[in-house]
């Protein structure tokens, strides 16, 4: 198969470009064979993506709208409604909420899906198994990851911890915690860094989820990364108190988290709706500050988080919509510059095998777009695309 003259955005190149504009890729069964400049330069029939990496959703919780209502801008009350109704899942409610959710992902050409799983108590969640045999499932199409998403006071109760990480790892995945200004934070966060170094698992925290400048977890977690010398890899979602600190404070905490190699992920669409005054027009967004990590060389991913849940009652599992509306609402500009927000950043946080950047030899998981510059981008018309999973084109899709 031959794809003529697409545009390949700088972030997503593996190759040398020159001066060329416009590329010629040729596949060679499920890889790569070619990447050449096209005899033509004026005219583009589309632009060309590795296959989407989605860093944090919730396929747990996920389509229950209907049932707890929406939390309009209010973290804590959704957190309550979704407590409530976690009484009621059951394998084969949890099952049916969670293949939906894959199904969209997949149709919308993401390759790979890292999910927060409820883990509130010491026992693992009913969620567990269900992920874990449809993580086989769907081997060689998405590939899945989890993580505990545990409160961080629940770790100063040693066994819980120790229960928890033991049944992390036995199952393979990623511990983690929601941080917001708990007391006695560093020690709750040293203990969550203990058991990691001691069963070998990565991290990944809810951090500073609100517009509370004194919220500070995220440095917390960049200074235990360094002083723990730390290698097992670290994302941290949210951090929406770093857009309300000051500018000094702020540019620390990121230095800190660049030095560290810690993994940012942005979430613009539950962000956006849970942040926020909701009885006036909003002033305060909740978008972490994503230009500045990029200024300091940390490339932010930019994620879906909830999909019509408490949390956000809208949405769907197409990253370009997410994509789009992070473009917006950071004002990311050109838009075609930040693509890597959903494929190659997401790649290496998750440690995909594939960092995303297309070059010959690379997977042939691709996704041909109809946007023809970084314009037509956002748009319906733009997003519109052809899904290629191993060579093979899969569908078109809206």
């Amino acid at each position: 198969m031959k794809l003529e003259a697409l545009r390949i955005p700088v972030p997503l190149r593996g190759f040398a470009a020159g001066d060329a504009q416009l590329f010629d890729v040729t596949l060679a069964g499920d890889r790569v064979g070619s990447v050449v400049a096209s005899a033509q330069q004026q005219h583009a029939r589309g632009t060309l993506l590795s296959a989407l990496v989605e860093a944090h959703a919730h396929i747990d919780k996920n389509y229950t709208v209907q049932d707890v209502g929406a939390a309009q801008g209010n973290l804590f009350a959704a957190i309550d409604r979704m407590n409530k109704h976690r009484d009621s899942w059951t394998g084969e409610s949890l099952r049916l909420r969670m293949e939906r959710a894959l199904h969209d992902a997949w149709q919308s050409g993401a390759r790979a899906l890292r999910t927060h799983l409820d883990w509130v108590q010491p026992e693992p969640p009913a969620a567990l198994p269900v992920f874990e045999a449809l993580r086989e499932e769907w081997r060689g199409r998405v590939e899945l990851q989890f993580v505990s998403l545990t409160p961080l006071d629940l770790f100063a109760d040693l066994a819980a911890g120790e229960r928890i990480a033991c049944e992390v790892k036995r199952a393979g995945g990623v511990l983690g915690a929601f941080v917001y200004r708990n007391e006695g934070i560093v020690h709750k966060l040293g203990r969550v860094f203990d058991l990691a170094q001691q069963h070998g698992l990565g991290l990944d925290f809810h951090v500073d989820e609100g517009l509370d400048a004194e919220a500070s977890g995220l440095r917390s977690i960049a200074q235990l990364v360094r002083a723990r010398n730390f290698r097992n890899g670290v994302a941290c979602g949210h951090a929406c108190s770093l857009s309300v600190q000051g500018d000094g404070v702020a540019n620390e905490t990121l230095a800190l988290c660049a030095g560290a190699g810690i993994h940012l992920v942005a979430l613009p669409t539950t962000n956006l709706y849970l942040q926020g005054a909701w009885d006036r027009t909003p002033v305060q967004r909740g978008i972490t500050r994503i230009r500045e990590a990029a200024a300091w060389g940390l490339r932010a991913s930019l994620a879906t988080d909830n999909v019509q849940d408490a949390f956000y009652p809208y949405g769907s599992y197409d990253l370009l919509e997410t994509f789009g509306l992070g473009v917006q609402m950071a004002h990311l500009a050109p838009a075609s510059d930040w693509l890597d927000a959903v494929t190659v950043s997401p790649a290496k946080a998750l440690g995909l095998a594939w960092d995303g950047r297309i070059a010959p030899g690379c997977p042939a998981d691709l996704l041909v777009l109809a946007a023809t510059d970084e314009h037509e981008l956002i748009g319906p018309r733009g997003r519109q695309r052809t899904v290629i999973r191993a060579g093979r084109v899969l569908e078109k899709t809206q």
